[in-house]
């Protein structure tokens, strides 16, 4: 009789599991969670192609001056500090300030142009 009712009760337990787990799996009331919505700048930072960034090596004053938080001033200034090896050269030259870089990180990019990453020392050598 005891080997039957311990049996009984394993029995219950683990049906009672397997419906605990399906309701875990399925939401439990029947309705679907929706997934977390992501701000729209996560969106557009992912969706930036390649092609869409401004490269701070070749671009115009114009095409400088239409990232946000850049005017004349700051377009000159990256002009002037040519040739960058990193975007982050922005913020470690000191050409423009960190809220302006976090601004633009996701929007700009610093291709090596063949010939422009000479150095001071290959340059003299060079003379």
């Amino acid at each position: 009789m005891f080997g039957k009712n311990i049996r009984l009760l394993a029995a219950l337990f683990a049906l009672a599991l397997l419906t605990n787990m399906g309701f875990a799996q399925g939401g439990g009331d029947g309705k679907e969670a929706a997934p977390a919505k992501k701000s729209s700048s996560d969106e557009t930072a992912k969706k930036t192609k390649k092609s869409d960034l401004v490269d701070i090596n070749a671009a115009t004053k114009e095409e400088l001056s239409a990232l946000p938080g850049i005017g004349d001033a700051y377009s000159q200034k990256i002009i002037d500090g040519r040739p960058y090896n990193t975007k982050r050269d922005l913020l470690t030259r000191k050409i423009v300030p960190a809220a302006t870089y976090d601004q633009i990180k996701d929007k700009i990019i610093a291709h090596h142009a063949a010939g422009a990453t000479k150095t001071k020392k290959g340059a003299a050598a060079s003379k």
